[in-house]
């Protein structure tokens, strides 16, 4: 008797289920009788039309005799800034500037320092000090950053200053 109640049980249950799925697949079959899969056609690809070159008889802006006329007419004098190069080399100037990292300041007898990382190393610098590989002199140094005023060679070979900074670098534990 109990074999036959649990066998009509699982019986109901099944047929439940069977139902549901029933309903389901109904329902789906409705909500998806209005789609159908629709690809939009490929464009029409153009054909190849040639462009034909027509500035053969102009100027040719990389020939060699041209390139030394307009270095010739556009050189400078010779006059304005140039790094001296008598000087002797500070430790710093060997280092490219972006591999110099400011890491922190400090403050002696009323004198401002920057303390910087290049390599290894830990350097301590301050306003006239020379880094990077431009000729780059230190113009202030606060304690956010250290302001830089370096020379530059443009492509006429005239020496051209411009200012760049090296920000402090937040260090992670």
């Amino acid at each position: 008797m109990t074999k036959t109640l649990v066998a009509l049980a699982i019986v109901t249950l099944l047929a439940a289920c069977g139902e549901e799925q029933s309903e389901l697949k109904q329902q789906l079959k409705e909500l998806t009788k209005d789609l159908r899969g629709k690809v939009e056609p490929l464009p029409q690809v153009k054909p190849y039309e040639p462009v034909p070159y027509t500035s053969e008889r102009e100027v040719d802006p990389f020939r060699p005799q041209r390139i030394n006329v307009a270095q010739a007419g556009g050189a400078s004098s010779g006059g304005g800034r140039k790094p001296n190069l008598d000087r002797p080399k500070e430790p710093l100037e060997a280092f490219p500037l972006e591999s110099i990292a400011m890491v922190g300041t400090l403050t002696q007898k009323k004198e401002h320092f920057a303390l910087v990382k290049a390599g290894t190393n830990l350097y301590r610098v301050r306003k006239g000090n020379y880094m990077g590989q431009n000729f780059g002199v230190i113009t202030a140094v606060d304690d956010n950053q250290i302001a830089l005023k370096e020379l530059i060679q443009d492509s006429g070979g005239d020496w051209v200053e411009r200012t760049s900074a090296l920000q402090l670098q937040e260090v992670r534990r």
